[in-house]
């Protein structure tokens, strides 16, 4: 299992890879102005794996909560994670 933490890839989350997919855990101690917009350049799903109250949102679109259920993200597409409280742990699943 590899395992990187956010101090070694300059990113504001660790990440580890685990059967196909990553698990990728937000600390709440990561100041806000972190999560910045982005995009992916393959398409992605996304599931939190626990309940919080950190939100998503899609370019053009309103902040949605995280749930458990996946959520589809297009590659090349604009979002960002809203922080909330306490750690965020999430597993994600790449296309190429």
């Amino acid at each position: 299992m590899d395992h990187q933490t956010s101090q070694v890839t300059g990113r504001p989350y660790s990440e580890k890879k685990e059967d196909g997919y990553l698990i990728r855990e937000f600390s709440q101690d990561t100041p806000s102005f972190e999560f910045v917009w982005h995009r992916d350049k393959e398409d992605r799903y996304v599931q939190a794996i626990h309940d919080n109250d950190w939100s998503f949102q899609l370019d053009n679109d309103i902040p949605r909560e995280l749930l458990k259920d996946k959520l589809f993200i297009p590659k090349e597409t604009y979002h960002r994670l809203i922080k909330g409280t306490g750690d965020l742990v999430v597993k994600i699943w790449q296309e190429d």
